[in-house]
């Protein structure tokens, strides 16, 4: 098949590349020219495990190309990707002007009939936006499908490629028949294209990311209540974790979600009831619990100092909102550093992926080679990504290169009788506190 994707983002750069894997002719289309350039020259501008080499063997065996020319990058296409992004504006709404700048583009170039598919995530109703939008100029007939991805960073390629579902929102047996047939390589063992119309369709990603943040949700205020009542909160996930009925996904304690998926979609979920006259109320929980869980570190690292992080030097490990991704989007890192650089510390940083995002927003941090280089007289160390190389370090390196052996932990990377026996003061989430060997 034909393909156009508009957009190059991670969701539209791992459509693209995936369905070019598949033995499509695909063409991705942007409008930032040094992007662009950038992957004609093979180059590619995010990082994703697995993406580059499906991206370096389609391009040479001729399959993905790129262009900033719209009416070049749909001509002939089958299907065309909306895959753009729906910035949250101030109220939480999605911001759909990018979308519909490029459906009304659309109407007066399409030549030929075409399925135009809205990937990204969006409002319940902005398919039928979509075909309005089109319409007014279309001089061909077209069909406008919701489907949404549920990719996870980190892990997007085996997702597209292995999916456990596919959600399809139509209601024209003629683009059910396109769908099936683009879709048919990737569920080859049954794995199901469910088929339903545009607005359920788009009210289904709204709602599984919505119920995975609430659940994260519920599990870091089991953990703060753990802390009050002296429980830990690894022993109960274990023991919730195993009941099928609630499962073991997405219930590790931490200091709470972000990303550029969850943040988001809650809160236009909750401003689509507000508009529709409903109040949401467990989700307005689920946002307002998440907002303070970003910050739980911080009074215990400004109580351990007595209240003054002046001069102090803290190491940061792991700046991405979640390891495998150089996504910052939504990170509890980086509000936590603007608010050691206010009270008066310096920041050292490391981050194997995100550190070059980064220093575009904050250029003045101490930016390291290696996580035990951001430990050099550091006088205490932060974790906020569960990044692996994080989780078995070399503590007696680490205590010689740190002016006191302190650990804040926001992802319970370590075994609380693994900090007893180096002699850590170590402070994490839901669980006991341990202190130069001895539980708090």
């Amino acid at each position: 098949m034909k393909i156009a994707v508009v957009g190059t983002g991670y969701v539209g750069l791992v459509t693209g590349t995936c369905f070019a894997e598949t033995g499509n002719q695909v063409t991705c289309v942007d409008i930032d020219q040094n992007k662009v350039t950038r992957m004609q020259n093979g180059e590619i501008p995010i990082y994703e495990p697995g993406l580059d080499v499906l991206f370096d063997r389609n391009i040479a065996e001729g399959r993905l190309v790129f262009t900033t020319d719209l009416v070049e990058g749909i001509k002939d296409a089958e299907v065309i990707f909306l895959a753009l992004p729906t910035p949250p504006g101030e109220d939480g709404s999605a911001d759909l002007k990018y979308i519909l700048g490029v459906a009304n583009d659309l109407g007066p170039i399409l030549e030929s009939y075409a399925v135009v598919i809205d990937k990204s995530t969006v409002p319940v109703g902005t398919a039928e936006k979509v075909r309005d939008a089109i319409a007014k100029n279309a001089k061909v007939d077209f069909d406008v499908v919701s489907n949404p991805e549920f990719l996870r960073e980190g892990v997007a390629v085996e997702d597209f490629m292995k999916p456990d579902r596919v959600v399809v929102g139509t209601t024209s047996d003629k683009a059910k028949k396109v769908m099936e047939k683009l879709y048919a390589p990737l569920v080859r063992q049954g794995n199901p294209v469910i088929f339903m119309d545009e607005r359920s369709a788009e009210m289904t990603k709204y709602a599984a990311n919505s119920f995975l943040a609430l659940k994260i949700t519920f599990m870091n205020e089991i953990a703060n209540l753990c802390e009050k009542v002296g429980a830990n909160v690894d022993d109960i996930r274990r023991g919730i974790g195993t009941d099928s009925r609630i499962g073991k996904r997405f219930l590790f304690a931490g200091i709470g979600y972000g990303g550029s998926c969850f943040p988001k979609d809650v809160q236009a979920l909750a401003k689509t009831s507000d508009d529709y006259g409903y109040d949401f109320r467990t989700l307005k929980s689920v946002m307002a619990v998440n907002d303070d869980q970003k910050k739980r570190l911080l009074p215990l690292i400004t109580e351990h100092f007595d209240g003054d992080l002046t001069g102090k030097t803290i190491a940061v490990w792991g700046l991405a909102f979640k390891p495998y991704t150089d996504d910052i989007r939504e990170a509890p890192a980086l509000e936590n550093i603007k608010a050691l650089l206010a009270a008066g510390a310096n920041v050292t940083v490391y981050d194997p992926e995100a550190m070059d995002n980064v220093k575009r927003l904050m250029p003045d941090l101490t930016y390291c080679h290696t996580a035990y280089a951001a430990l050099d007289d550091a006088d205490a160390l932060m974790i906020f990504t569960e990044w692996p190389q994080f989780r078995t370090p070399d503590f007696e390196k680490m205590a010689k290169l740190m002016k006191e052996k302190v650990i804040f932990d926001g992802r319970n990377l370590y075994e609380l009788n693994t900090m007893q026996e180096q002699g850590f003061l170590y402070h994490s989430i839901g669980r006991e506190v341990v202190n130069a060997g001895v539980l708090l």
